[in-house]
Formats: structure tokens, sequence, C-alpha cells
């Protein structure tokens, strides 16, 4: 279908995503799902494409605990040697429809959120959280980490699996998140009560699957009840399979993907489909944890800006002023001043989510790359942030602004693509 204007367009764009229906179907294993994995030894990461020699520690890291989860390695060593020898395949997680935070690892062996967007017939995956301190996303590879990482293979994921079966349709995403922005969440540093919610919802199907001893049943309920930011991961499957519903529209300016790879900050617009814009990716301003400061953070990475291309994380500030301070953004007027700026270069509001602190507006929806070049705001995201060296893990948390420079690459491309230049 061809629109009479670029505004007409992005209309069309916006009301895709506002009127989606997420669900949250199943969770199984990533190559059930991603057949690039399934063909020797691959590896997804976050942002935009990336060769191994240029990735920076944290994300290596992660390829480093990957190759040890799969069995590829025996030891670090083992794992290195295979990486920099070019033994692993990298493919970007937008590009088989997932995201991964921070680092975004995915190997064939880790569970999987399977998010159906009803709406347009398409699907999202993004792998489980796995708490705070020493994680494979922050580029941990201890033993800890991987033995996480089978237990949430062998028995969080399997669980979640058979109780999401037991219930009618899946788990309603939009109604979740609906709830959860008005008791304080803006689902990318704060998830408190998205992931309470999405406990309350599924722990009694849970306890209804026959085949798990009570060992393991108690240990995913208390996995489930500590892990604040367990929503996150479904947030960015959500956000993922409702732009990549969006994107069906292949004219006008909206952005339909934003993410970091720790070197390139990537966004994509509708008018452009696949096509990656890119730029020096910036480095997170924040709060560190004890013994930690800026010159240890490491450049801006992960695809869980998704959750902001959707409209919400640093662009719903105003949501969670709560976290403000954890992410070194000031108090409430700074949270209001953040989100009233965001609108500025939004087309839109979503009615779907509705903001208490903010007036009930609705949060922001769609992000126009007119607009951005036009005012110079910039988008920004509230991220946590990784130490620059592999293994040591999260340091802090803090916010970042997406280089406008992608913009005004996708800009151009446009325009030359319409014949305007």
């Amino acid at each position: 279908m061809k629109y009479n204007s670029m505004d007409e367009a992005n209309r069309a764009v916006i009301e895709k995503i506002s009127g989606s229906a997420p669900f949250l179907v199943d969770v199984v294993p990533a190559k059930d799902k991603i057949k690039e994995l399934t063909e020797g030894k691959v590896l997804l990461h976050a942002g935009p494409p990336i060769k191994w020699e240029d990735m920076t520690g944290p994300m290596q890291g992660s390829c480093i605990g990957a190759a040890l989860f799969e069995g590829w390695a025996n030891t670090e060593e083992e794992a290195k040697q295979m990486l920099e020898n070019g033994e692993v395949t990298f493919i970007p997680c937008h590009h088989v429809n997932a995201v991964g935070p921070m680092g975004g690892i995915t190997s064939a062996n880790m569970p999987v959120f399977v998010v159906e967007n009803r709406s347009e017939g398409n699907e999202a995956y993004c792998i489980m959280n796995e708490g705070i301190g020493k994680v494979l996303r922050f580029g941990a590879y201890s033993e800890e980490v991987i033995n996480r990482l089978k237990w949430q293979k062998n028995v969080l994921g399997p669980t979640l699996s058979k109780a999401l079966k037991l219930t009618d349709n899946g788990l309603n995403l939009n109604v979740m998140i609906a709830k959860a922005i008005t008791m304080g969440d803006e689902f990318h540093q704060r998830n408190i009560a998205a992931s309470l919610i999405f406990l309350k919802e599924i722990s009694p199907y849970i306890v209804q699957v026959e085949d798990i001893d009570n060992k393991d049943l108690k240990d995913v309920i208390k996995f489930l009840a500590d892990t604040d930011q367990f929503f996150l991961n479904i947030a960015m499957a959500t956000s993922k399979a409702v732009l990549d519903g969006a994107r069906k529209i292949e004219e006008g300016t909206v952005v339909t993907a934003m993410c970091r790879n720790g070197k390139d900050f990537g966004i994509r617009i509708s008018g452009m489909g696949d096509e990656w814009f890119t730029a020096p990716v910036n480095t997170p301003q924040g709060l560190f944890f004890t013994g930690y400061s800026q010159d240890d953070a490491n450049p801006d990475i992960g695809d869980s800006a998704i959750t902001e291309t959707f409209g919400v994380g640093g662009m719903a500030m105003i949501a969670a002023p709560g976290v403000t301070r954890f992410v070194g953004a000031g108090g409430f007027s700074d949270a209001l001043t953040t989100s009233n700026d965001m609108m500025e270069i939004c087309i839109d509001q979503n009615s779907n989510f509705t903001i208490p602190t903010w007036d009930f507006q609705g949060a922001c929806l769609g992000i126009d790359a007119r607009k951005v070049v036009e005012t110079g705001i910039e988008p920004v995201i509230n991220t946590g942030i990784a130490h620059k060296q592999a293994g040591v893990g999260q340091v802090g948390a803090g916010t970042v602004r997406a280089p406008k420079e992608c913009f005004e690459k996708a800009l151009e491309a446009y325009a030359v693509k319409l014949g305007l230049i």
C-alpha cells in the first residue's frame, strides 16, 4: 500500500504498534525457534553486526561463557582459541527475530521466551534473565554462571514452558505492562512490579505442573520472587515482536529498532526495512557499585534499547521516579523533564499504557527520526553498566543517549530512496 504523505505512513506504523496483541506463549531452547543456531557453532549477539576482534570485554566474556555452557570448550583458554580462530559464526539477534540484553549472547541450548504478536502473526525471542551480579550478559563466565545457565536450561525453562501450556492462550502482556506502569515500572531499569505480576499470574500454573519435584518447585518460585528484573527480558521480546509487526509497513520515518554492540549504536527506520544506520556508541553515565567508578564503565551495549524504541524505558522515566537516582538521573523533576523532552521527538502517546505520575498521559509512541534531527534531542536510554573487562560483570547503572548521527544517516538514505536527493 502506498501512502499519500510521510505523516500518513508514520501514522499507519504507530497504529500497528498501539494495536498490537503480544502474548507470552512458551519458553523453549533457542535452537527450536532459530534454525541458524543448528548450523554449527553459532552465537547470536546484541547490536548491529560485529566481528570478534571488535567486541569489547563483556561481549567477549559472554562468548567464552556460551562456549563453555554449550560444551564446545572445557576451559577458558580453549574457548578463547576457538573464538579467535574464527570457528564460531556470529549473527545479530535482530536478524533472527530475537533480542538479547547487554552482550546479548544467545546459544542453541539457552531457553528463550516466545512472544507472539497476534495482531500481525509474528514472534520474537529473548533469553531469560539470570538475576544480578556475576551473570553471562555482563561478561562473567565463572562456574557459578555456567551452573545457573544449566539450571535454567534443565529446570526453569521446562517448568515455565509446561506452566504456560496450562494457560488458555498464554499470558496477555499488554495487560501486565498496563498494570505495572501504574505501579512504578518503566521496563528497562525497573521491572519489580511487572516481575511480581508475572509471578502472580504464572504461579497457579507452576504448582499444577505434574512432573516437577518439590525442591525444583521451591527453587523456581524463589528465583522468580528474588529476581526483580525478570520481566525485563519478557519486555524486550514484547517490544521486538510489536515493532517487527509494525516494520511490515516499509514507509515512513518511525524508528523500529535501537541497539548497541559496545562499538556501534544502530537504528532501523520503517522506510528503510532491514538496513542499519550506525555511529560510535557513547559510554553510560551513572552510579556505580562500591569499589567501581566511571573509569571502569564499558561503552554502551545491548539490545535492551528496544524498550525505549517501544516508548518505555528511559522514554517513560516519569513512570518510575523511584529509579531515577539509581540511574543517576536526579529526582522527580528531572524524570518529568526527561519524559517531556522525549515527547518532543515522538509522534503520539500510547493510550494502552497510561502513567499516573504524568497526569495519566500515555507512554511515548513512535520515535520520529525527523524530529530527532530537527530538535537535536537524542533518545535517552536507561541501562546497566558493565565493567569493560571480561569476567567482572555489572558495576553500576545509568543513562546514555542514542547518537544523532544514526538518525541523520537514516534520513539521508531514505531521502535517496524516495528520489529527493
